[in-house]
């Protein structure tokens, strides 16, 4: 029982790109932190005060220590509550919920229950239920492995159904590629990783993601996004986004969804909203979502909220009436934008690219609306830390694949 302490929640991976702000948001709600983090990896996280950090092993190279330090972690330091923050701990969390079912432990895993994490993780599942409750995806065919892949029209784009997927002793995350023709594909086969592909239709249009957690009362506090700017012009996670008016339409069957395959915990929908204002269905986010800061800057403490709800503790603070409409933008990925811009695409898929010229004039036009990711001004540090670490990190991982 809690009692009068403070909650104790264990999270992570604390490199996921929503961990920063998930800390500040239970550290608000007066909650205690502890955060994993791959053994000798850089995060802006062990700059955090009042936060507890346990290296582990990296899936990537050991998953069953990985797996084994979480559930020492668990029966040791007894946190209340495990939050999931990115792909590769949703499927730990599995691993957390089994452990709860045969007396390891009462830590709550504050998620989906075993069949949801298999689901969040399944793209092919997804378009499935996507398309049961009438939301709109791109033409999409799955076949059993990448030389299977058979292309009639061009562009596609080839997804891993498995988000995540267990390698030997390993946990990795599958890439995709954009192919516009056949040497594109035979490229991509080349490099793809055995499994289930999805075969999609590329589509062109902005970026748009529906947020929330379901809780025992159902879908609750919805809020939405735009981007504004990706990280990298071929598709890629936000480097600047704005805040949108919910679409009910949209909404009503995103929850439809959610209630098919029983969801619980944080989810994020993403979508591609065309030049005809179609929003194309790309899939289910089953954990915390990178945009998380625009969310919290605008009084929705969503990573509070639903450990709170897991735990069955009251909602602290409540959701805004009249929520501003802001712009958050994180810096180390807006640097990293402009080099992207300026390399040029690298497929034939590519249609449109963004401006050298203009893309500089926005990243250095500030508007009163504009707020950045990851700053506080009680630890000005963090920012700066994971400035750097973004920009180190994706220098390195361009020279691992040059």
């Amino acid at each position: 029982m809690i009692g009068t302490r403070r909650p104790r929640v264990l999270l992570g991976f604390a490199e996921a790109f929503a961990a920063i702000e998930a800390v500040w948001s239970l550290q608000s709600a007066g909650m205690d932190v502890i955060a994993f983090t791959r053994r000798g990896s850089r995060s802006a996280i062990r700059r955090m005060k009042g936060v507890t950090v346990v290296e582990v092993d990296a899936p990537e190279e050991n998953l069953s220590a990985t797996g084994a330090a979480l559930l020492l972690t668990v029966s040791t330091m007894a946190p209340d509550a495990f939050l999931p923050l990115d792909d590769m701990s949703l499927w730990l969390s599995g691993q957390i919920e089994l452990g709860r079912q045969i007396g390891l432990g009462d830590t709550v895993v504050v998620g989906p229950d075993l069949a949801g994490v298999e689901f969040a993780l399944d793209k092919a599942a997804q378009i499935d239920a996507a398309l049961e409750v009438g939301l709109d995806v791109p033409g999409s065919v799955v076949f059993r492995g990448v030389a299977d892949v058979r292309v009639d029209r061009w562009p596609v784009i080839l997804k891993p159904s498995d988000a995540v997927m267990v390698v030997g002793n390993a946990l990795i995350r599958p890439a995709g590629r954009i192919c516009a023709n056949q040497e594109e594909l035979l490229a991509a086969k080349a490099e793809l990783r055995p499994g289930p592909i999805v075969r999609q239709t590329l589509v062109r249009g902005v970026g748009e993601g529906l947020f929330g957690f379901v809780g025992p009362n159902g879908t609750v506090d919805l809020t939405a996004h735009r981007r504004v700017r990706m990280l990298n012009p071929h598709g890629s996670a936000s480097s600047a986004c704005e805040s949108i008016d919910v679409d009910p339409e949209l909404a009503s069957r995103v929850v439809a969804l959610l209630e098919r395959v029983h969801w619980r915990g944080l989810f994020m929908a993403e979508f591609l909203r065309d030049d005809n204002g179609t929003a194309w269905f790309m899939e289910l986010n089953g954990r915390a979502w990178g945009s998380l800061a625009l969310a919290r800057l605008r009084g929705y403490e969503y990573p509070a909220w639903a450990v709170q709800s897991a735990l069955e503790l009251p909602k602290s603070p409540e959701p805004p009436e009249r929520a501003p409409h802001l712009v958050a933008r994180h810096l180390g990925r807006e640097i990293a934008h402009l080099g992207f811009v300026l390399r040029g695409p690298q497929t034939e898929a590519t249609v449109t690219w963004p401006s050298r010229w203009r893309t500089i004039r926005d990243l250095l036009t500030v508007r009163k609306e504009d707020r950045l990711y990851n700053w506080s001004p009680r630890n000005p540090g963090v920012l700066a830390t994971d400035t750097w670490h973004t920009l180190a990190d994706l220098a390195s991982s361009r020279r691992r694949h040059a």
